[in-house]
Order: C-alpha cells, then structure tokens, then sequence
C-alpha cells in the first residue's frame, strides 16, 4: 500500500510543472514531508471548462485543487469510510463499487517528492525507506477524486461538498519488491494529459495506459523511524541513513 508520502513544491511550481490552466486551490499547503492519510493535498484534474458567459461547456481546462485523502464514495452514508480508502487496487478498479465509476471519469494525478515503505525486520520493528525519483524529479501518482454531498448542510453551506482522493496501487517490481509487495502507480508525463482526460471514460481504454506505465527511475534509501508517527514532520524524515541504491 501506499499509506505516507513527501509532498513539498510550492504551489507555482506545480502550476508550471503540470501547465495547469485554472489554479483552483484556495491557500497554499505547506510543505509536507510526512503526508498520512486524511490530510490535504494537491492534485491535479481535468474539468470541462466554462464558457466565458457561464453557459454550455468550453474545452476541458487542468486544474490544480486541494483535496482530502481518503476517498468517499458518493453513496457513502458516513465520511469516515474515506479513512480506510486511502489506496485502490489497479487490478480491481473496474469491480470495487467505490471506485468503478470515478475510474471511468473522474481520475487525477497525486505530486510526491516521494513515497515510504516498511521492511520488515527480525523481531517486531520494520525500517522505513524513502523511495523517490532519482533525478529528484517530480513523481505523478494516478489517483481518482470523488465528491460527497452532505445531507446534513444546507446547499449554500461551502462545506455542503467533500471532494476526496485514492492512491492507484499496483504489484511492486524488481528490487522494490523486497521492501513491500505494492507501490503507487507512477503515470509518466507522456500520458498525463491521456490520464487526465474526461472524454476517455471506457475502462479497456484506461487501462492501457497501465501497460505504458513503468517504474523507471526510482531510487531508494533507509531513513528515520521518525516518519512512523504522523506527529513528526520536516526535512529530516527524507535524510538517508545510508547510501541510496538506484532501482531502475
């Protein structure tokens, strides 16, 4: 699974990394070196635009928005159920009623310096790992986003709709395989904008952009049982304890 990440650009620069067109996120998050889930973080989405009127539909616009991690279906009775949905697996999201139908229309990428995984160890402990891009770059997870509304507040409460997020998991490769069996689904930047797309909502077509995805690039290292309480934060939960290993 996927359950801490490092999440620390600012807000411009993702702008510019993504080439997001409508910034939607009303404050800029601080830097977070020990995300957990339930938490807020950036993503990334396509929308249908607006036209300049406010009537009919414009060409889909990327946008950039806060969301909550954690996802809740839109049929959920209770938000809490978003706490337990912090991942979806790749290889049943055409099944699984809380995902299948934003697998279809509502999917978006999750920026991360990058993600941490336990070893386990002899005896009870397990060693924590950084695992990154190598080149520092910026690492795209593929998540899907839904909204839940409410009943409880009135329609012109702001807080009358939760937009949430999943991480997209899948089979750890190769060498990564050793510190824990699953990772983060890494779109590459080539299909961002085929990822992002509202208009490709066949699931067969989806899912070939998996078989284009590929690890490539990531690096590893030991660090600090720091990160393991969520209480714990800044750049020394990312120091390596000892030298990085290059994966791919």
């Amino acid at each position: 699974m996927c359950g801490r990440y490092a999440s620390t650009r600012k807000r411009q620069e993702l702008l510019e990394e993504f080439q997001v067109g409508l910034d939607e996120t009303p404050e800029e998050l601080p830097a977070d070196y020990n995300v957990a889930p339930t938490k807020l973080v950036y993503a990334v989405l396509t929308r249908p635009g607006e036209t300049e009127k406010g009537a009919g539909k414009a060409d889909p616009v990327r946008r950039l928005r806060v969301l909550k991690w954690g996802l809740v279906p839109s049929w959920a009775k209770d938000p809490s159920i978003g706490s337990r949905m912090i991942n979806a697996r790749m290889e049943t999201l055409g099944e699984k009623p809380a995902f299948r139908r934003a697998f279809a229309h509502r999917r978006c990428l999750l920026p991360a310096d990058g993600y941490y995984e336990w070893q386990k160890t002899e005896g009870k402990n397990k060693q924590p790992y950084f695992i990154h891009p190598s080149d520092g770059g910026v690492m795209a997870m593929a998540g899907l986003y839904e909204y839940w509304k409410d009943p409880s507040r009135g329609d012109d409460d702001p807080l009358k709709w939760l937009v949430t997020c999943t991480v997209i998991t899948t089979t750890a490769e190769d060498d990564l395989g050793r510190v824990h069996d699953r990772m983060p689904v890494i779109i590459e930047r080539d299909r961002w904008a085929d990822w992002l797309d509202p208009g490709r909502t066949d699931p067969d077509a989806v899912r070939e952009l998996f078989s284009t995805t590929r690890p490539g690039g990531l690096a590893l290292y030991p660090v600090s049982s720091e990160v393991n309480s969520v209480r714990n934060n800044g750049p020394r939960l990312v120091e390596p304890e000892e030298p990085e290993s290059a994966l791919f």
